[in-house]
């Protein structure tokens, strides 16, 4: 039984969720047993497309906690985190919040990018996934894994399978495979029960894992 919505989480659930959970609870198991479980949370995004993909930079292989340390002092750095601010800024200033010399040279690249309009932002609702992962790719620091993420937190895309996901290969290997090693090709074959709703069913794989929403 799908769990009713609150007139709260309706109003910012993406317009797909309800729908989405019905008909993953139809076709697979694993669905059916984990979505009831989450009561109405959904996925959420917050702050605009530069800020999404400037915390994905600043993220980059250190830990969450640390990721957030930096990103704090980082932010206070301008007045207003916008592109046009983060290329007036000092380099020496943002290696002082704890930036690496190529997290600045990342950081400065995506900020060109948006300020010089070389990405076609306007157009992003009209484009399909993989262009917009194309497009993405482009700056430097910005790869599949983390262009799929801005998919799934900042555009809602509602079929993103992200293939490069730790935690959605070890998700899929513990509650369909008894925790046994899962390959990519094991995981697209339990996800084309998914389709058209990967997002979704990606999302409630990582909450089996660690119930706290993590978004980007």
């Amino acid at each position: 039984m799908v769990t009713v919505k609150s007139a709260k989480t309706a109003a910012t659930a993406p317009y797909f969720w309800e729908e989405a959970c019905k008909q993953l609870m139809k076709k697979d198991r694993v669905m059916k047993r984990l979505i009831p479980q989450f009561g109405d949370a959904c996925l959420q995004t917050r702050g605009d497309a530069f800020v999404t993909l400037a915390r994905s930079v600043v993220g980059q292989q250190i830990s969450v906690k640390a990721a957030q340390t930096v990103w704090d002092r980082f932010a206070l750095l301008p007045r207003k985190m916008t592109p046009g601010n983060v290329l007036k800024l000092k380099v020496d200033d943002m290696r002082a919040a704890g930036l690496s010399v190529r997290k600045v040279e990342y950081l400065v690249d995506l900020a060109l990018h948006f300020d010089s309009k070389a990405l076609r932002v306007s157009a992003w609702d009209s484009m399909s996934d993989d262009e917009i992962v194309a497009e993405l790719i482009s700056i430097r620091g910005i790869g599949r894994w983390t262009a799929e993420m801005f998919l799934i937190f900042h555009l809602m895309r509602p079929n993103v399978l992200p293939l490069d996901d730790v935690g959605l290969i070890n998700g899929i290997s513990r509650n369909y495979f008894s925790g046994d090693v899962v390959s990519r090709s094991d995981a697209r074959e339990v996800a084309a029960a998914w389709a058209p709703y990967c997002t979704v069913a990606t999302w409630y794989i990582w909450r089996s894992l660690d119930p706290v929403p993590v978004d980007y």
